[in-house]
């Protein structure tokens, strides 16, 4: 299966958001959450802009077992989506390349 979106809705105060998986089904990056499903899906169509472009992508060091993220910006500095924690910058940036290449996608599954 190629790289997909997924619209979820949860029970909280802003219920819906989104996971981008890669075309090995694994979740690549998640978004921030939105009281709308069209705010989701606005989401989506800036991850599907932004996600090709290397300067959109903020990279992120902590002092954690798994210390190395990544974080996708739109254009006016809006956080879009974030990354799992790697154990590794090469992980991290492999991640990032993955995003890159299936943010573009135009699939999308609504399953809230």
């Amino acid at each position: 299966m190629p790289g997909h979106y997924i619209i979820k809705k949860s029970t909280a105060a802003q219920p819906y958001h989104f996971v981008l998986r890669a075309d090995n089904n694994q979740v690549i990056l998640t978004s921030e959450n939105y009281t709308t499903k069209q705010g989701a899906k606005d989401g989506i169509a800036s991850c599907q802009i932004n996600s090709p472009l290397e300067s959109r992508y903020e990279r992120k060091k902590s002092v954690a077992s798994q210390p190395y993220s990544f974080v996708l910006k739109a254009a006016n500095g809006q956080v879009i989506g974030r990354s799992e924690n790697y154990t590794s910058e090469a992980s991290r940036d492999a991640g990032i390349n993955s995003v890159k290449l299936n943010g573009p996608t135009t699939v999308i599954h609504d399953q809230a």
